[in-house]
């Protein structure tokens, strides 16, 4: 009887990872920034309900997130970002943020088209 109890737990929780991993997006954006200063704000930003992970790099300059699309959305986190002063591949921030920023955060800034 334990073993029957052991192995219809198993499978419940092997199923539960297999349909929560499903649910579970990762992205890859372009962030603006210099530091790790700047590290620390865009992760900070984005520590919201439906994000489970986000590492940027000052070299490379891209974001890697993973979220739940059935609770935030790709935009919406690149939108967090840009409100805080960081530039995203699709959205600006706000000149007042950006002119903000400590003077080792202020990356040179994409031309407006």
């Amino acid at each position: 009887m334990k073993s029957l109890r052991f192995v219809i737990t198993a499978l419940m929780v092997v199923s539960s990872i297999f349909v929560l991993g499903q649910t579970a997006k990762t992205d890859t954006v372009k962030v603006y920034g210099n530091c790790g200063l700047c590290k620390n704000r865009i992760e900070k930003a984005i520590k919201v309900d439906g994000v489970t992970n986000a590492a940027w790099d000052s070299e490379t300059k891209l974001l890697v997130v993973s979220y739940d699309p059935a609770k935030i959305s790709n935009d919406d986190i690149q939108k967090d970002i840009a409100a805080v002063g960081h530039d995203t591949e699709k959205y600006s921030a706000d000149d007042k943020v950006y002119k903000k920023l400590p003077g080792c955060c202020l990356y040179e800034r994409r031309k407006k088209e």
